[in-house]
């Protein structure tokens, strides 16, 4: 948690431009450019669910991807490279914020469209099942995912087929500028699963313990060949949309409240209870910070992608092939 929120602290600087310790641009520009989505204190869903994984499982993520990307044990260097659009990112800086991928420890990737990485999952842990592989797929998906059709066609899909696959619901009560409350009929995710036979399990997505206490369940659960389960994680997105969105649109009150639930407060506060040594945490959380400040200097370093590499990892649309 304390890497994700120090990568994320980050990044939202580096994208906003302007002179300032991160970003020492002659002109202000930002050194990290286009759509930024953060996940700033939804740090425990990854952390939580991610533990009891293996570089063998697959996971699919959303546009507010680098908590899950760096949980899931991709390299925190080459995210923030790939952010920076440079050639040792891990799509060569093709892929940027919203499509990070790092096959070597199962990240399928991030993904732009909302509700897209659903199907990908399913065919990912279908393939899985085919081959008769013990691994298993976690999709996570926002809250605004299950208004959208893929959302209904996996789920069915993973029952059918009783796919091994693990879909959590990252529900952090708004969609993009639009509170989701009033635009989903109905209880939400679990309940929506629960009515095509899927299990699911609700959980207070702000407390790192209680995600993987129930995450480690389901998981244990899936690799037993119990077949797809939800875990239906509820938390809040403490920033706005995009990193240059200060969030207006929404009630302080509303912010002011779910800022107390803080997973990172929550887990410190824990620690300390349970006899931990709160210097401990302090140090982590130096480490994480120490971490990121290296990856950008890293990714300041790296070199720009060679231009002809704009020609290579395309399709073809066969050109000359249609007239």
């Amino acid at each position: 948690m304390a890497r994700i929120r120090a990568f994320e602290n980050a990044a939202e600087i580096l994208s906003q431009g302007g002179v300032s310790a991160y970003n020492k641009t002659a002109d202000g520009s930002a050194k990290v450019r286009g759509p930024l989505h953060l996940s700033t204190g939804q740090e425990a869903v990854p952390a939580g669910v991610c533990a009891h994984l293996t570089p063998a499982d697959y996971l699919t993520s959303t546009h507010r991807g680098h908590g899950h990307t760096l949980a899931k044990g991709a390299d925190l260097g080459r995210t923030m490279s790939e952010l920076y659009g440079k050639a040792t990112g891990f799509n060569g800086g093709k892929g940027g914020s919203m499509h990070i991928a790092d096959f070597s420890v199962g990240m399928l990737g991030a993904n732009g469209v909302v509700a897209a990485g659903l199907p990908i999952a399913v065919g990912a842990a279908h393939a899985q099942k085919l081959q008769g592989r013990p691994d298993i797929t976690v999709c996570f998906f926002g809250d605004g995912a299950i208004n959208r059709g893929p959302f209904l066609e996996a789920l069915n899909w993973a029952c059918v087929h009783q796919l091994p696959v693990l879909f959590v619901c990252e529900d952090n009560r708004w969609s993009a500028t639009t509170a989701s409350g009033p635009m989903v009929a109905g209880p939400g995710a679990a309940a929506r699963a629960a009515s095509l036979g899927l299990q699911s399990v609700q959980v207070d997505g702000n407390d790192v313990m209680a995600v993987f206490q129930q995450a480690g369940e389901l998981v244990q659960q899936i690799r037993a060949g119990g077949g797809p389960r939800l875990l239906h994680a509820h938390t809040y997105r403490v920033k706005g949309h995009v990193s240059v969105d200060l969030a207006a649109y929404r009630d302080p009150a509303e912010l002011e409240a779910a800022l107390k639930t803080d997973p990172m407060r929550r887990a410190r506060e824990a620690f300390v209870a349970a006899g931990g040594n709160a210097e401990q945490l302090d140090r982590l959380q130096a480490e994480a910070e120490a971490e990121v400040a290296q990856s950008m200097r890293d990714a300041d370093a790296a070199p720009w992608p060679d231009p002809a590499a704009a020609y290579t990892d395309i399709q073809t649309t066969g050109e000359g092939q249609w007239f």
